[in-house]
Order: C-alpha cells, then structure tokens, then sequence
C-alpha cells in the first residue's frame, strides 16, 4: 500500500506541476496565483510521498494534498477535474489498501 501511496503522489505531483502552463495560457489566471497554489501542492505530494512510508503522518499529509489540490480548483479551473481524479483514487486506495494488504497476508500464510 506504500508503494501505490507514494507512486500516487510522485504521479499527482508531476501533473499539477505540468497543469499549470497549460492553465495560465488557456485562461485568464495570474501566473504567481497560478504557481504558487500548484507549489504548494506539489510540495505536500513530495512530502507526503517521502514520507508515506513512516506510516500515518505520510497519509495525512497525502490528504492534506488532495485537500489542496481540489482546492487548487478555485485558481485553476482544470484542477476541480484533475484534483478530483487524484483524490478519488487516494480514497479508494485508503479504503481498500488495508482490506487488500490483510487478504494477502492471510494467502501468505
């Protein structure tokens, strides 16, 4: 499950980062906005991803990403989509990464 966690947000940051020239000549956003809001973001999926693997700080902090990067939405209108892609599978992996981590345990065994 750390792995997908972390190949989520190694992938979410390196879309967020490439929407934002394709945002700012599409439409009519402020550049520093437009940066510094897919930034922040950016840095919270590098953080969360470094740091997924320690356990639960790395996926609140991987929330938090998702958090902002649909709220990155409000600045950049393709991040409602794109954001929204991201965090529905990050919720999907939080919901079922740990029933799937327990059933392969148990075929393991």
């Amino acid at each position: 499950m750390n792995r997908i966690a972390s190949s989520i947000l190694g992938i979410e940051m390196i879309v967020v980062l490439l929407a934002v020239p394709v945002a700012i000549n599409l439409s009519d956003i402020p550049t520093t906005a437009g940066w510094l809001s897919a930034g922040l973001v950016a840095l919270l999926c590098f953080v969360g991803a470094a740091t997924v693997r320690r356990g639960r700080p790395g996926y609140v902090i991987g929330t938090a990403a998702q958090v902002g990067a649909v709220g990155t939405g409000f600045v950049i209108p393709t991040m409602f989509i794109l954001g929204g892609i991201f965090a529905l599978m990050w919720f999907m992996l939080l919901r079922l990464g740990p029933e799937v981590e327990r059933r392969s345990a148990e075929r393991a065994e």
